[in-house]
């Protein structure tokens, strides 16, 4: 498999066959095969997407998931919720930044089989953020970083994680990243809000935060992208602050997942 879905010119107009899918629960309302066939289509190849919904995997169901990528044929396969930490111990190896991030959202079978992880969400959340921020999870923290931004209040209701976060984009050297007991209170003060939880995805209809400190000077970005317009973008764009869907963040990443393939 080479490194890119696309080496050359030819490679547009010469259809190619791809098999690859999603390892994650709940996920069978996904938007993701929908999403990945049609990209495919732009880049002239037919991709089958497959959704693998396995809710409680312990390391070794997981594994199994895992081998069954390279003995069916696929080309590789996207990881999420709850699995993109999990599935690091049980690869070959990582890309510099997956192994910096700790975390995987997309699994590449080599040409010698070998289970490769890559994480495209900071290069995807960069992308389609880089308009948003210039105009007004821990992958998103990191891209925040590679934005140039250096001040990120962290919320997240597992304590080892936020620290872990918090050293982490720390240790990059000039930024400033703290935990905030509440959304409520890191959001005083601050250019932005970043929703990194599934809070707001169908069927929840709840919002990660009050939405009565959202204001016009604001830009509010939402992961979740189903339904596109979640009840805090909604509520974001109530009072007049730009607002950047989680479609935009998915299809920049589903970008850099077949360039990673």
């Amino acid at each position: 498999m080479s490194s890119s879905l696309i080496s050359s010119p030819s490679d547009i107009v010469r259809p190619r066959r791809v098999l690859t899918g999603l390892v994650a629960s709940p996920i069978l309302s996904s938007a993701s095969p929908v999403m990945h066939e049609w990209a495919g289509l732009c880049l002239g190849a037919t991709v089958h997407y497959h959704l693998m919904d396995r809710p409680s995997l312990d390391a070794a169901g997981l594994k199994d998931v895992l081998h069954s990528l390279r003995r069916l044929g696929f080309a590789g396969s996207n990881v999420t919720f709850p699995y993109k930490e999990a599935v690091v111990p049980l690869l070959d190896s990582l890309s510099p930044g997956a192994r910096a991030l700790g975390a995987v959202n997309t699994v590449v079978v080599s040409k010698d089989g070998r289970l490769v992880g890559h994480n495209t969400d900071t290069t995807g959340f960069a992308r389609a953020a880089r308009h948003l921020v210039e105009n007004s999870n821990r992958a998103i923290g990191f891209a925040l970083v590679e934005l140039g931004v250096r001040d990120i209040r962290i919320v997240e209701a597992d304590p080892s994680k936020a620290k872990a976060l918090a050293d982490a984009l720390s240790a990059r050297g000039g930024v400033n990243a703290s935990i905030n007991p509440s959304p409520s209170s890191a959001v005083v003060g601050a250019a932005g809000l970043i929703n990194a939880t599934p809070v707001g995805m169908r069927p929840n209809t709840s919002t990660p935060i009050p939405t009565s400190p959202l204001h016009s000077r604001l830009w509010v970005a939402d992961a979740v992208y189903s339904p596109l317009w979640t009840p805090l973008l909604i509520a974001a764009r109530e009072v007049g602050a730009k607002t950047m869907t989680g479609r935009d963040l998915a299809l920049c990443s589903i970008y850099a997942s077949f360039l990673s393939i």
